[in-house]
C-alpha cells in the first residue's frame, strides 16, 4: 500500500516561543493513488500533505483508502470483504517554549481482505505453512524526540534544509563527520499500541477452539538513540547514521503477552562519480540486526506462539517494503535476525517534468528528479544469537524507480527472492526506517 509520510524541508524562522501560527497552513498537496495486491485487491486512495502546518518544521499527512470487493472463504463460509482504512500523521512538532523538544504521532487503520500471518517464520519455514485471513489492523504511536545540544543540533535542531531542484544547498562540507561532534543527535521515547483481529482463526492451531474472533494486541514503550551525519538525511550523497533501539510491551492489559527486543543499524553513502547521464551517483550500504531477549522458545502460550516472543509484526522480522523486499510482508521472524543491503542509487537526467511544458503546467505537484536504483539484498532469523545467523542466508535482488515529489522521496521497488516477486510502493529511502 502506499503510505505518506515526509519532512519539511525548507527553512523559515519560527516564533521564538514555537506557539502554533494559525495563519500559517502551509502548502498543500492533493495526491490521487491507486495499486493493486493480491492481499488488497484493486484499490484507490486520496491523499493530502501540508508541510508546515502551523510551525514551519512540521508535516502533516492524511489519507484514506478503499479496495474492490473480494471473494474470501472465512471459518468456511463465503464472504465479500473490501480493503479500507486510512491514516493520519503530524510531526516534528516543536514543543511550545522549549529549543530541543519535538512531539510526533501517526497512526492507521486497516480491513485487509487477504492477509497473510506467518505464526511459524523461522528460516526454514514454508511459505506455504501461512494463514490467510481477513484482518482489522489499528496502529498508533506517539513520540517525543529531544535533539542534543552539540554537533548540527547547536545551530539547526529542526533540521531545516534549504532546496534547490530537489538537493540540499550548501551542505558540500556536512556528512563523515566525527560521531556525536558533528551531525545531529538525538534521544527518543516512543508509545505503541496495536490492535489485529482475524477472522478466519479456525484454520489456526492456537485460536481454533475458540468461540470469538482472536486479537492479538500489544502495547508498550520504545527507547532509541539516533545519530546523523549526513549530507541530507532525506536522500544522502555521503556520510553515516545509526540508531540504537530497545522495545518492551509490558504485558499489560488485553495484551497478548509481554516481550520485549534490541535493534540496531547502521547505514553508510559513498558519493560516487557521476555518468554522463546522471546528476548523482551513490553507494548505499545497510546493516541491521535485532534480538528478543525475552522470546522463550522451549515453553508456549498457545500451540504454535512462543512464550513472551513480540508478534510477527514486530522485532526480528524481515520481508516487506523496508528488509527483503523479494519475500512477502514479515515473511520471516524468530529470536533474533541479521540483514545487509548494497543500493547503488542514480539520479538520472532525464525529467520530463523539467522540460515538457504541458507536464509542467498540469502537475499537481513538483517532480525535481528520478532515481534508477538496483539493489541487493541478504538476510536471516535464527532461534539464537549466534554464528548461526551467517549461514543459510536468504538473498534477493531488485530495482527501484525513484523520485522526489514535493520535496518527498517516493520509491516503488520490486524484489525477487526465491519464493517470487514482489513490489512495494512506499514514501522515504528503505533505511530510513
Amino acid at each position: 500500500m502506499l503510505l505518506l509520510m515526509g519532512s519539511l524541508l525548507q527553512a523559515e524562522e519560527s516564533n521564538p516561543d514555537n506557539l502554533p501560527d494559525f495563519e500559517k497552513t502551509g502548502d498543500w498537496i492533493i495526491l490521487p493513488y491507486f495499486f493493486s495486491t493480491e492481499m488488497t485487491g484493486f484499490s484507490g486512495g486520496i491523499g493530502t500533505i501540508a508541510q508546515g502546518l502551523l510551525q514551519p518544521q512540521t508535516t502533516f499527512v492524511g489519507t484514506l483508502y478503499y479496495g474492490a470487493g473480494q471473494d474470501v472463504i472465512n471459518n468456511g463460509v463465503p464472504e465479500t470483504a473490501h480493503f479500507s482504512g486510512g491514516l493520519l500523521s503530524y510531526s516534528n512538532i516543536k514543543v511550545p517554549y522549549t529549543k530541543r523538544l519535538y512531539l510526533s504521532g501517526w497512526g492507521y487503520t486497516m480491513h485487509i481482505p487477504k492477509d497473510t500471518i506467518y505464526t511459524d517464520g523461522s528460516n526454514d519455514s514454508s511459505e506455504d505453512d501461512a494463514l490467510t485471513t481477513t484482518s482489522q489492523d489499528n496502529y498508533y504511536t506517539i513520540s517525543l524526540n529531544y535533539v542534543l545540544p552539540m554537533g548540527e543540533g547547536l545551530d539547526n535542531p529542526d533540521g531545516l534544509y534549504e532546496l534547490h531542484d530537489g538537493f540540499a544547498t550548501g551542505r558540500e562540507s556536512f556528512g563523515n563527520g566525527t560521531p556525536f561532534v558533528t551531525g545531529r543527535t538525538s534521544l527518543g521515547i516512543k508509545t505503541f499500541y496495536e490492535h489485529y483481529e482475524m477472522e478466519n482463526w479456525k484454520e489456526t492451531e492456537a485460536w481454533k477452539d475458540s468461540d470469538k474472533t482472536p486479537e492479538w494486541n500489544d502495547s508498550g514503550l520504545r527507547f532509541y538513540l539516533l545519530h546523523d551525519n549526513t549530507d541530507y538525511d532525506l536522500n544522502p550523497s555521503r556520510g553515516y547514521s545509526f540508531q540504537l533501539q530497545y522495545s518492551n510491551d509490558f504485558g499489560w492489559g488485553d495484551n497478548l503477552q509481554s516481550w520485549n527486543d534490541i535493534q540496531f543499524k547502521y547505514s553508510k553513502y559513498f558519493n560516487l562519480d557521476t555518468l554522463s547521464f546522471t546528476k548523482q551517483n551513490v553507494l548505499a550500504l545497510n546493516f541491521w540486526t535485532a534480538y528478543s531477549p525475552s522470546w522463550d522458545n522451549s515453553r508456549e502460550i498457545l500451540p504454535g506462539i512462543d512464550a513472551h516472543r513480540p508478534p510477527p509484526w514486530e522485532g526480528a522480522k524481515l520481508g516487506g517494503f523496508i528488509r527483503m523486499r523479494g519475500y512477502s510482508s514479515s515473511r520471516f521472524s524468530d529470536k533474533a535476525a541479521i540483514y545487509a543491503a548494497a543500493e547503488y542509487r542514480a539520479i538520472i537526467d532525464w525529467n520530463p517534468f523539467k522540460t515538457d511544458d504541458f507536464l509542467k503546467k498540469h502537475s499537481p505537484v513538483a517532480i525535481d528528479w528520478f532515481q534508477i536504483v538496483p539493489f541487493v539484498e541478504v538476510g536471516r532469523v535464527n532461534d539464537q544469537y549466534d554464528f548461526d545467523l551467517l549461514t543459510d542466508l536468504k538473498y534477493d535482488a531488485g530495482i527501484g524507480i525513484r523520485a522526489m515529489a514535493a520535496e518527498l522521496p517516493i520509491r516503488m521497488d520490486v524484489g525477487m527472492g526465491d519464493e517470487g516477486v514482489h513490489m512495494w510502493v512506499m514514501i522515504h529511502q528503505p533505511f530510513d526506517f
